[in-house]
């Protein structure tokens, strides 16, 4: 992206100007006729750390992978092309092309950031970057995790690993087991926590996306991933009860608000949102049916804000005369036809690694499990505040959008957090009391609609929650729900390992992944 390019930049520049200033009779500088100045060997970790901050939220996380998974959790519809193919599980689910892109990007991502590591590490030429070496732990984790929450068990202790001069160490990496990966990714983030306590030798400031090299708000995000992948095991856990406590603990040290949160906010009129910048270009995405369903049976005030008509006006609800969301699996494959989400053009949007509202979701859910049912719905009634007011920040970027706002028209006011408590007291709270862990989970499922990158926890979530017998989203497209993506045809067609399990890809249909209850 611009920043990150502007900062490569100025080291080739500092690189150039260097080498200039050599006698140009010298023979040093004869020495250095053949180097080229253009492609460094070494760069300091905070210039790599840019580029894996941006390649973890703009294509890891909220790229192609996001954008499917919209489709799969009904967030969207695809109605044209390859989504169209999607919605309609015609190849795209299975085949080892559709998510090729995003499989190289995290492996790469991942190789980044472990080549941060050792850079900081104890002998490394950056040693006294303590910080720089717990944000990249915090990183590894993060990708790791998309990678083997998306994939299964895929390679991991041989791949993204590189030697001195680059290469790789393996070039036909073994596939691991997902279980072995999850201890990986604890162990990532428990040295995340040691390592964001120290300091930095060199400050990070503008080369951290996030946080600006602030260490405390690193080490929250890195206790509400915990909190996260905890959940995310439950079915493993031997008692559940003491896993459910703990997620408790790592909420309690985690985001307090929404300032807190991890969130990816360099997007304006030439860096774009991922999801803006893939709808933008192919306009494949319509409004769904099956969320705008739920939305209608609360009385959700989220329904007059979020959907938008072929002429792009701001639709008020069901009732509006121009209401023609799409069937969720039953989509004509067609453009300009459908409604369509308002976040498709949210080209400012911030893409969030993790987000508040999700903090206070784990942690009513944590509390409805453990039967504490009077704090969880206390907990549940701030996240619904605070993911509906997330849901406005990602509404007002589309009004505001440099190339969209021109041809949108807003009809309607802004949810206020005060209409919010409102809605959840007169609605969302008579749910909860008939099923709490249900309601919850519809909550957290309406509130991860957006901009802003959460259609894979919410695919995560679903998947959880099946595998742990609980039918708590309910899904309308008839057609098969995949249990997980299909790896990547850079490794299909070219390591034997990753071939085999592969096979025709059909396992995507079949078989879920460890944590939901699968074998690989």
């Amino acid at each position: 992206m611009k920043k990150i390019s502007l900062i490569i930049s100025n080291v080739l520049l500092v690189t150039v100007v260097s080498m200039f200033t050599l006698s140009s009779c010298s023979e040093d500088a004869m020495d250095k006729i053949n180097n080229d100045v253009d492609h460094p060997t070494d760069v300091l970790a905070k210039f790599i750390l840019a580029q894996v901050i941006t390649s973890t939220a703009f294509s890891n996380e909220g790229g192609d992978i996001n954008t499917y998974l919209a489709g799969y959790v009904e967030h969207e519809v695809g109605v044209h092309n390859q989504l169209w193919s999607s919605e309609h599980r015609d190849g795209q689910p299975s085949v080892s092309s559709t998510f090729n892109n995003n499989w190289g990007s995290i492996y790469t991502t991942l190789k980044d950031a472990r080549i941060i590591i050792n850079k900081c590490s104890e002998g490394g030429s950056e040693s006294t970057n303590k910080v720089t070496k717990g944000i990249a732990e915090v990183l590894a984790a993060y990708n790791a995790a998309l990678l083997t929450d998306m994939f299964g068990d895929v390679p991991f202790t041989e791949s993204a690993m590189v030697t001195e001069t680059g290469a790789p160490q393996f070039m036909n990496p073994k596939i691991d087991k997902q279980e072995d990966i999850y201890k990986a990714i604890i162990q990532y983030l428990d040295n995340a926590i040691a390592d964001l306590q120290g300091t930095d030798a060199t400050p990070l400031r503008d080369y951290d996306f996030i946080y600006g090299g602030n260490a405390a708000k690193w080490t929250k995000l890195a206790y509400g991933l915990k909190a996260r992948y905890t959940m995310r095991l439950l079915k493993k856990a031997s008692n559940p009860e003491a896993e459910l406590n703990k997620v408790l603990d790592y909420v309690s040290q985690s985001f307090t608000s929404a300032g807190e949160q991890a969130a990816y906010a360099v997007y304006d009129a030439m860096q774009l949102n991922p999801l803006f910048d893939f709808q933008w270009s192919r306009d494949a995405l319509g409004a769904s049916q099956s969320l705008a369903d739920k939305l209608e049976v609360r009385n959700d005030p989220r329904i007059r804000r979020i959907f938008i008509d072929a002429d792009l006006v701001q639709m008020t609800g069901s009732d509006d005369e121009a209401w023609f969301p799409a069937p969720n699996g039953k989509s004509e494959q067609a453009q300009y036809y459908y409604n369509t989400s308002a976040f498709v053009y949210s080209q400012t949007a911030p893409t969030l690694l993790q987000s508040y509202h999700e903090i206070l979701f784990l942690k009513a859910e944590a509390l409805v499990r453990l039967n504490r049912i009077s704090e969880a719905e206390a907990v549940l009634k701030d996240a619904v505040i605070a993911g509906i007011a997330n849901t406005e920040v990602n509404v007002q970027a589309a009004f505001v959008s440099p190339n969209a706002a021109a041809y949108l028209e807003e009809t309607t006011d802004a949810i206020t957090p005060e209409e919010a408590a409102e809605y959840f007291n007169k609605d969302v709270k008579p749910l909860f009391a008939a099923n709490p862990l249900k309601e919850t989970a519809v909550q957290k499922y309406l509130a991860f609609h957006g901009a802003s990158g959460e259609s894979p926890e919410a695919y995560n979530d679903i998947r959880r929650y099946k595998a742990l017998g609980e039918d708590l989203i309910e899904l309308a497209n008839p057609l098969r729900f995949p249990l997980r993506l299909p790896y990547g045809n850079s490794d299909t067609t070219t390591n034997p390992e990753v071939a085999a399990a592969y096979g025709d890809g059909q396992y995507v249909y079949t078989e879920p992944v460890w944590w939901a209850g699968g074998t690989r």
